[in-house]
């Protein structure tokens, strides 16, 4: 069996509304999480999202919720790079914002491991690479919400 969800949290010594602009806008999206190039995003429900992963290659998402400055989803295929995102072949990400003394939490869920049609062990080998992945990411976000100008 396959665990279905990856949920990691992390506060970030910034106001909500900094975390948002570095998690969403373009060119801050494809520095913290993609190879540097600038993010294609068009923020919208339904929107689509490229990022150039590096070795991974383009990676394209479809946005599903977009609640300034709480809440932003997308859904990512889990398949060969550059494939779409469709029911079976993509989990969803999903970003809460919530104000703490000190800063912002960001929690991050991404589910639907379970889910995917895949055999079970190329599901549990992403589970375990995007976990990991997860790992080094958020902490690269915090780096650039707390160090870098917007």
């Amino acid at each position: 069996m396959v665990n279905d969800s990856i949920e990691r949290e992390i506060v970030i010594a910034a106001p909500r509304e900094r975390v948002w602009e570095i998690l969403t806008r373009a060119e801050f999206l494809g520095a913290w999480f993609g190879s540097g190039a600038p993010a294609e995003i068009d923020l919208r429900p339904g929107g689509r999202m490229v990022f150039d992963h590096g070795v991974h290659g383009m990676l394209p998402a479809r946005i599903e919720q977009v609640e300034r400055p709480t809440e932003f989803s997308y859904r990512w295929s889990q398949g060969a790079p550059g494939e779409e995102p469709v029911d079976g072949t993509s989990t969803l990400v999903r970003f809460t914002l919530t104000t703490v003394p000190g800063g912002t939490l960001l929690r991050m869920v991404e589910s639907g491991f379970g889910t995917l049609t895949m055999p079970v062990e190329a599901a549990a080998a992403r589970h375990e690479q995007n976990g990991a992945g997860w790992d080094r990411k958020l902490p690269e976000l915090a780096l650039h919400v707390e160090k870098l100008p917007a």
